[in-house]
């Protein structure tokens, strides 16, 4: 990536302590974390990463070998913004990389449905790392009728392009609505609130 304008690699890291101190050490705006390391692994240095306030601005990929991995809600539990397969091809992975860096989330639509409702609830899916299923029902309750209506379409997985053709509003202001719905929902970007849609009941589960 070092090739590459507008990237710059910060550092490397053989496991997830390691990671963890080297994010710290660098504080980098993106990190691409690996489930299966030694010592901790990738879910635990996730949510090490994402619940450190000197990091409050880092994001976190997280690289799974298959595409519905029990451990990929986990991470997304955990403060992931989002997960990528591990072949993924390396212009896809830098376009990723920006992406997240912007606060977008990597939730294809095709995938967030089926990932999420799988294994919210699952007795083998990690416990909420942040907060409780009702904590979230209650926050959800305290947002508008619109904001709920835009937070379930962020669920879906749709951007904020297809929101505004959905609702018929501008791109704009779906955006105003989006970051009204991050600052009350206490969420780090639009993966979280993903996460918390479903855990707070807004989508019915499959």
């Amino acid at each position: 990536m070092n090739a590459v304008p507008d990237l710059e690699v910060v550092g490397e890291a053989g496991d997830g302590d390691a990671a963890v101190q080297m994010a710290v050490a660098t504080r980098p705006d993106v990190v691409l974390m690996d489930i299966q390391m030694p010592r901790a692994d990738g879910l635990r240095a996730t949510a090490r990463i994402t619940g450190e306030p000197r990091l409050a601005g880092t994001r976190v990929i997280v690289l799974t070998t298959f595409e519905l991995d029990e451990y990929v809600f986990g991470a997304l539990r955990a403060g992931a913004s989002g997960f990528l397969l591990k072949d993924i091809e390396p212009e896809a992975l830098i376009e990723a990389v920006r992406l997240v860096h912007d606060g977008q989330a990597l939730l294809a639509p095709q995938v967030t449905g089926r990932l999420i409702q799988a294994y919210v609830g699952s007795p083998t899916a990690p416990a909420p790392a942040k907060a409780e299923p009702n904590a979230h029902c209650e926050a959800i309750a305290e947002l508008t009728q619109r904001e709920r209506d835009i937070l379930g379409l962020v669920a879906a997985g749709m951007s904020n392009k297809e929101i505004a053709e959905e609702l018929v509003l501008s791109p704009l202001t779906v955006k105003t609505h989006v970051s009204r719905v991050l600052g009350k929902l206490g969420a780090r970007d639009r993966a979280q609130l993903v996460v918390i849609a479903y855990e707070g009941g807004l989508i019915p589960r499959a």
